[in-house]
């Protein structure tokens, strides 16, 4: 759910290329999405990742790095926005944290990855508060922001459990999928 994308305040992005990074962004998901179940939807917290699913659990923090690097350079503005500065910190910071807790348990990789996706709904929240101004259509990504802070704290929290499992992500980011989606659709039917 998380999945920010960060635009500066003082400039547009053209809603035709969030729709299409958003499309892309639903492609990545749903992808994650089977791959996490496919191969890893068993393991529980206090298994250790298998190497497909420690790749996996590595990657998705990063992909929302790109993905807002890629958007920030849509805005063309070559302005530094703090925010998404502060997302692509945190997305970096968590790929370093995520490729030490998947030498551990699942359980330490769960716990890395609900305070991020806490900590980056929180960032998705306000950016999407701050674009509906300029962009307009952001009440889906205001929603998906707030499940992701939800979301996060659910997975952290109950990270240690004996029946949480990798499973639990796979969720996470088929609703932020689901999101990215319904934004598509706002932004077209705002745009027609």
């Amino acid at each position: 759910m998380t999945h920010t994308t960060v635009t500066p305040a003082t400039t547009t992005t053209a809603p035709s290329g969030l729709r299409s990074l958003y499309l892309i962004r639903v492609a990545f998901s749903l992808i994650w999405v089977a791959l996490v179940l496919a191969t890893s939807a068993s393991l529980v917290s206090r298994d250790r990742p298998t190497v497909i699913a420690a790749v996996l659990l590595v990657v998705y923090p990063l992909w929302d790095v790109i993905a807002t690097l890629l958007e920030r350079r849509m805005a063309a503005t070559g302005a530094t926005n703090r925010v998404s500065t502060i997302n692509m910190a945190l997305g970096l910071a968590t790929t370093a944290g995520m490729v030490i807790a998947v030498f551990s348990t699942i359980g330490t990789a769960l716990l890395v990855f609900g305070i991020w996706a806490l900590l980056s709904g929180a960032i998705q929240l306000v950016v999407a508060i701050r674009r509906r101004r300029t962009v307009g259509a952001q009440w889906p990504m205001v929603i998906s922001g707030g499940q992701s802070v939800l979301a996060g704290a659910t997975v952290a929290a109950t990270s240690a459990s004996a029946t949480s499992s990798l499973s639990t992500v796979a969720g996470y980011s088929a609703f932020g999928a689901f999101w990215f989606l319904v934004s598509v659709i706002a932004l077209s039917v705002r745009r027609g």
